[in-house]
């Protein structure tokens, strides 16, 4: 479908950065770019307004957010306040499958490298799917589809600003942060596996707001 396509094609575009924070996004520039009418491409800014990734603006269509919006935190708060209860929940009713799943994802965001030359200073297409698929996967034990449809949302939401974080918290041990968390939910202790998790979105919510990014 043509409209998804254009969807994907700025989404990924949004993400990779080609788009900084506060520009501008012009139907009439991207129908051109992608040879596709005025139409598709609003439609495709719509939906990636839902996502997070743009805002629509009032009398000036549409833009990327800017990192001093305060959405960044209002996403960091919540995914603090919801995401340690569902790791609990998937801690204490995962089975042996699940249990599988996890090591199985962790390896392989281990085994992922986080940059290529391609992807610069940022974190690669590749390790940043790796990653969504771990955090993912923790929090499948829940067995609530109706929780984990919200863990997607405000994934999405809070994609772009966790890639821009990479180049801002260049020393942060990340892979030590994710090994922590694997260990704790695979002991099966719900208390240090949440307390991994809120410390682990905090650090990312503190470096967007750091001295590196004033």
């Amino acid at each position: 479908m043509l409209s998804e396509r254009v969807y994907v094609r700025l989404r990924d575009a949004i993400l990779r950065g080609d788009h900084a924070p506060g520009e501008a996004l012009k139907p009439q520039d991207l129908a051109r770019e992608q040879g596709v009418s005025l139409a598709v491409v609003r439609e495709a800014l719509v939906r990636v307004v839902g996502d997070g990734l743009a805002d629509r603006l009032h009398n000036r269509g549409f833009a990327v957010p800017v990192f001093s919006d305060r959405r960044w935190q209002e996403i960091a708060e919540a995914r603090r306040t919801i995401e340690p209860v569902v790791l609990r929940m998937s801690v204490e009713r995962g089975d042996i499958d699940w249990e599988a799943r996890v090591r199985a994802a962790h390896h392989r965001l281990t085994r992922t490298p986080a940059y290529t030359p391609e992807s610069g200073k940022y974190y690669s297409d590749a390790w940043a799917e790796a990653h969504r698929i771990f955090h993912r996967t923790l929090l499948e034990g829940c067995g609530n589809p109706v929780l984990l449809e919200t863990f997607d949302r405000m994934w999405t939401a809070s994609e772009l600003a966790r890639r821009w974080s990479a180049h801002l918290v260049p020393g942060r041990d990340g892979a030590g942060e994710h090994r922590r968390l694997e260990e704790a939910a695979l002991a099966r202790d719900a208390d240090t596996a949440a307390a991994v998790l809120v410390e682990h979105l905090t650090l990312t919510a503190t470096g967007l707001t750091g001295p590196a990014n004033a």
